[in-house]
């Protein structure tokens, strides 16, 4: 039986994530079915679960790659800047925005699912650490705040982040948001007083 290289492997799984991450934007979690997930990644259910254990699996590894974007984003930009992405994020005519459908399943999961909730909270703390990160580091060379606690100026930028999503979530235009954002960077920022 000929070996299948590890390259081969990767691109089959990236293939089934690509496929898997559209048809959960378009169906939602419970509407994805395996028969939709088959004609999502073009292939057939054995070789989808060879991957992956079960569908929550696959939704979790996919929500895992959204959230790992964005604690490398934030760790490099910040979190305003994952944000300003999320905002300028273009959703075909069919389906919502693919990052916001999948952020949108974990927070209703996250409501109603106890198990999901504390697996997620283990994986969601690599953001929380970056954000921090990146609020310590700006904070040490002076463009940060240094009167306010780096935990909770790492829960306001999360809290900021939920409201912007229930925002897009609802179908307001994003474009309004762009003026606030300005200003929620604006609050975390170190005052210089000039002399």
């Amino acid at each position: 039986m000929p070996r299948v290289s590890q390259d081969h492997l990767d691109a089959r799984r990236r293939q089934i994530l690509d496929g898997a991450r559209t048809c959960f934007a378009r169906y939602g979690y419970e509407a994805a079915t395996v028969r939709r997930l088959e004609e999502a990644t073009g292939l057939s259910r054995g070789a989808i679960f060879h991957h992956f254990r079960d569908k929550e699996s696959l939704f979790l590894a996919l929500a895992e790659d959204d959230l790992l974007h964005m604690a490398e984003v934030a760790a490099g930009q910040g979190l305003v800047q994952v944000m300003r992405n999320l905002l300028t994020e273009e959703p075909d005519s069919q389906t919502p925005s693919i990052w916001l459908s999948t952020r949108l399943e974990v927070s209703r999961r996250l409501r109603t699912d106890p198990e999901f909730r504390g697996r997620w909270a283990q994986r969601s703390q690599q953001l929380t650490e970056s954000i921090k990160a990146r609020l310590r580091r700006q904070q040490a060379a002076g463009n940060v705040r240094d009167d306010v606690d780096i935990d909770v100026l790492a829960a306001y930028l999360e809290l900021v982040l939920e409201g912007v999503i229930s925002h897009l979530a609802m179908g307001l235009p994003a474009g309004e948001l762009s003026p606030v954002l300005d200003v929620v960077e604006e609050s975390v920022r170190k005052h210089r007083t000039q002399s």
